[in-house]
């Protein structure tokens, strides 16, 4: 069986992928070959490809977009671009007009859970709680939040913690909208809740998936920005956490349940929080996780028994059910 795997992306998550497609490649079982995107959108295939891998950032490639690649010489794509063109849909829908079956998530359930307005409005219809929420558009007038300071402004569309800010006091808003909106279009403002635990549980299946065991995170950071989720050090991973075995429970079957909801296939980790009162909510549902060093998914599998190679097998396997 043949893999294509494809890395890299534009600026926000670039180096983040690179980093994870280290990971996979080293332990992959199946032959595997490697196109990484650069910053600027072009591609880089072959030796450039790995020399990329090794320099863990490439500002610029060398071939546009569809790169000139044998895409029907490979069983299986594995898209690691983390954020936009490769977690929103719009490399599912390249490869799905290629034919070629690919690891995670399709088109919509892409799409739906990359903008975390959207998501969120989905889960609350479903009856699954999330935290409470505004979100705006570029020009729009910033809304009066119907929720108390401190809050958190994000990108509709970015994960790994890119463009968002925690806001104290109002003054700060300005500021917080300003970073969001470099990233994308539309913001979320969301309510903080202060002294939650952050618990998350790693997804595996196709539309019906099973359930990793609950890890928890602890840092020294104001919140779990990007220095502290890629330095190795910065957070401490607790696997399994440490939390009762019903709510342990609750939040798996929360998760199964949200993920059947979004039609999501082949992975995700999704992300709770833990209220000092006891209140659960969903915070954020990742349909291509990392697979770093210091990532949760592969870690929180293999406290559940499951292995890196095994656990790359199995995600590769799905991609080819139909």
């Amino acid at each position: 069986m043949r893999v294509l795997l494809l890395a890299g992306g534009p600026p926000g998550e670039h180096e983040v992928s690179l980093s994870s497609a280290r990971g996979v490649l080293a332990a992959m079982p199946h032959p595997t070959e490697l196109a990484v995107m650069a910053k600027d959108g072009q591609w880089l295939l072959g030796e450039d490809a790995h020399e990329a891998l090794l320099a863990g950032v490439v500002a610029q490639g060398k071939h546009p977009f569809p790169p000139p690649i044998p895409w029907l010489d490979y069983d299986v794509v594995f898209p690691l671009l983390h954020g936009p063109p490769g977690e929103d849909g719009v490399i599912q829908g390249f490869l799905q007009l290629l034919g070629r079956p690919y690891v995670g998530a399709g088109v919509a359930s892409s799409a739906l859970c990359m903008d975390k307005d959207l998501c969120k409005r989905v889960l609350r219809q479903a009856g699954i709680p999330v935290v409470p929420w505004v979100s705006l558009y570029k020009g729009e007038p910033a809304p009066k939040p119907p929720f108390p300071l401190p809050y958190f402004v994000k990108p509709a569309n970015t994960g790994s913690s890119v463009g968002i800010s925690k806001v104290r006091i109002h003054q700060e808003v300005s500021r917080a909208l300003a970073e969001a909106f470099a990233w994308d279009s539309k913001v979320l403002v969301e309510q903080g809740i202060e002294g939650v635990r952050e618990l998350e549980v790693a997804l595996l299946g196709n539309i019906q998936a099973e359930a990793s065991v609950v890890g928890e995170i602890t840092y020294q950071a104001e919140f779990y920005d990007y220095e502290t989720k890629y330095t190795a050090g910065k957070a401490q991973l607790h696997l399994p956490a440490s939390v009762p075995a019903e709510l342990s429970e609750r939040i798996r079957a929360t998760a199964i349940a949200a993920y059947r909801v979004l039609g999501v296939r082949g992975m995700a980790r999704v992300d709770f929080f833990l209220s000092p009162e006891g209140e659960l909510y969903l915070n954020e549902f990742n349909t291509i996780p990392g697979f770093t060093p210091t990532s949760m998914y592969p870690k929180l599998w293999q406290a559940s028994g499951l292995e890196y190679p095994a656990l790359l097998d199995r995600l590769v396997r799905l991609a080819l059910e139909p």
